[in-house]
């Protein structure tokens, strides 16, 4: 086993590094033997490795990480987020080509599989050029995957055109999905710049990932039966080893506090507090976080709201000097922990997976407020599905919508949110159990990587 070399090919933006360098430290700890070199670009290498977490549960080192160009060339003038996938991907694959050489040539072991963020599809055509299995993770929800795999069939049944407008069509066509709104399909499927190298590299994702020789996914079985059903039907070993939260926490997961929010919420009422975090892509614009705020106030809900100072400025006058006994506002709060206390009765994001997933952990409803990617699908999943929160009305926050959101959260469906929310907690606590699905599925994977 001493000569198993995994090369992890992470995808270097947004989450997704943290979150396959977490399920990569788990597979390295039950693995010892095996080196797994992690290649990613320099900036993002170094927020991971560096973090106390990573430094402290590294303790086996067999995780090394390798950096890789960003495809940004010197003196470049940057644009949006899409230019710099863009840039990134135009020369990753021989950088990666390259990297991968003298990785082996280092470490005196030849590849023996390839393990990649599902986005870096060509890692697929890499692993057969080096003749070893590819093992492509999806670090989001089973039915987000489901819709980017089946993507031609959507637009053959939708057409690619004249999308606005059709937004509230119901489609029942699509498999695994007893229905879906047109409109919270993920962008790329049917709407955006469909020819952009971001939207460009999900639809060929979605066309390749099905030549994994396993697809491990940031979810579990019990949460999405059906859906995960019809992937199985499609793929070799599609294996639920999530939520990556509760089985292998990303670096920073479980930082320590260094304010007081714990200390405030140990004051306030259980289940009572409005807790807002909207991540580090996805602010409301100026007129929304005034809308949230003044809704707020007027109903003097208790909340912690995490937001950086300088989106405070569009708070409405005297917001903070009028809320300041029943609200605090911080520039960071430890999340995990705000969300496992008892004060805590809902939790307002913009319903990225991985908010989503540590709601479901923590049995906290939500309200959802989509901006991209998967964040329509997945408020769509805990509306209309799961049933464990609400998307604001309109998607967008006015001072009414975020008044009426709060009152059936927080007191007219709060006793069925809180029950139907919980159950899911237990599915999930249930499935990383030692004989759960979820840890099945684990070592499952582990025994394909070791028999590569």
């Amino acid at each position: 086993m001493s000569n198993y070399h995994v090369a992890v090919v992470a995808f270097p933006f947004a989450t997704h590094a943290g979150l396959l360098f977490g399920l990569v430290q788990r597979l390295a700890n039950s693995l010892p033997n095996v080196t797994f070199t992690f290649f990613s670009t320099n900036k993002s290498n170094s927020s991971i490795f560096t973090t106390p977490t990573a430094q402290k549960n590294h303790h086996n080192n067999n995780i090394k990480p390798y950096d890789i160009s960003d495809g940004i060339p010197e003196g470049y003038v940057l644009g949006g987020i899409e230019e710099i996938i863009g840039l990134f991907f135009k020369s990753a694959k021989k950088n990666l080509q390259n990297a991968i050489v003298a990785a082996e040539n280092e470490s005196g072991k030849k590849i023996t599989c390839v393990m990649a963020d599902a986005f870096m599809w060509f890692s697929g055509e890499m692993a057969e050029e080096l003749n070893v299995s590819w093992i492509p993770v999806w670090t989001s929800a089973a039915g987000s995957l489901s819709v980017h795999v089946d993507t031609d069939l959507i637009r053959e049944n939708v057409g690619i055109q004249g999308i606005d407008g059709r937004e509230d069509e119901i489609l029942k066509f699509i498999p695994g999905f007893s229905e879906l709104r047109l409109g919270d399909l993920p962008g790329g499927v049917v709407s955006g710049d469909l020819k952009s190298p971001f939207l460009m590299m999900l639809h060929k994702m979605g066309k390749t990932i099905g030549k994994g020789t396993a697809i491990p996914i940031n979810s579990f079985e019990e949460l999405d039966p059906s859906i995960v059903q019809y992937l199985k039907s499609k793929f070799n070993n599609f294996l639920n080893v999530g939520p990556f939260n509760l089985t292998s926490p990303p670096p920073l997961a479980n930082s320590i506090d260094k304010n007081d929010c714990i200390e405030w919420l140990d004051n306030q009422e259980p289940n009572s507090v409005a807790y807002i975090g909207f991540g580090t892509v996805a602010t409301p614009p100026p007129n929304e976080l005034k809308a949230m705020a003044q809704a707020l106030e007027e109903r003097k809900i208790p909340f912690l709201w995490s937001i950086k100072e300088n989106f405070m400025s569009h708070f409405p006058e005297g917001f903070m000097e009028n809320t300041r006994d029943y609200g605090k506002i911080v520039p960071w709060a430890p999340q995990v922990q705000v969300l496992g206390h008892s004060s805590i009765g809902v939790f307002i994001n913009h319903s990225g997976w991985n908010s989503v997933l540590e709601s479901i952990a923590s049995g906290v409803p939500i309200i959802c407020r989509p901006f991209f990617g998967d964040h329509h699908l997945n408020s769509w999943m805990v509306e209309k599905v799961w049933k464990i929160g609400v998307k604001i009305e309109g998607g967008v926050f006015t001072k009414s919508g975020t008044i009426e959101a709060l009152d059936l959260v927080l007191s007219k469906k709060r006793e069925e949110l809180k029950e139907q929310i919980g159950m899911y907690k237990e599915l999930a606590l249930k499935a990383v159990g030692p004989s759960g699905s979820s840890t099945r599925n684990f070592n499952k994977l582990v025994e394909i990587i070791t028999s590569c």
